[in-house]
């Protein structure tokens, strides 16, 4: 059993109060759940009205099938979220 796991800590731009950061985070969390049945929580940066830090497991049977879907989310995130990532980390632990 192989779980890849992937850490962003993205910035939301133009952002006038935590209700607004919240529903986009959750936004963010809800297409990659239904997209790639990944579990996804905010694991740092609650408070920050501008940055956000979400943390993404999935449980595969093979290392590269899954790393591949984690860049795959993360080139999901960048391309249709109204965010910028600052940093991006994937990793794989085998069981």
């Amino acid at each position: 059993m192989v779980v890849s796991m992937i850490q962003l800590v993205f910035e939301i731009p133009d952002v006038d109060s935590i209700k607004e950061k919240r529903r986009i985070i959750r936004s963010v969390k809800d297409k990659l759940r239904r997209r790639f049945n990944m579990s996804v929580a905010e694991v740092d940066l609650l408070d920050s009205l501008s940055f956000g830090h979400l943390g993404g497991a999935f449980v595969s049977n093979s290392r590269v099938f899954g790393e591949s879907v984690m860049h795959k989310a993360f080139e999901l995130i960048e391309n249709e979220m109204p965010v910028r990532i600052q940093d991006m980390v994937i990793h794989s632990e085998e069981f």
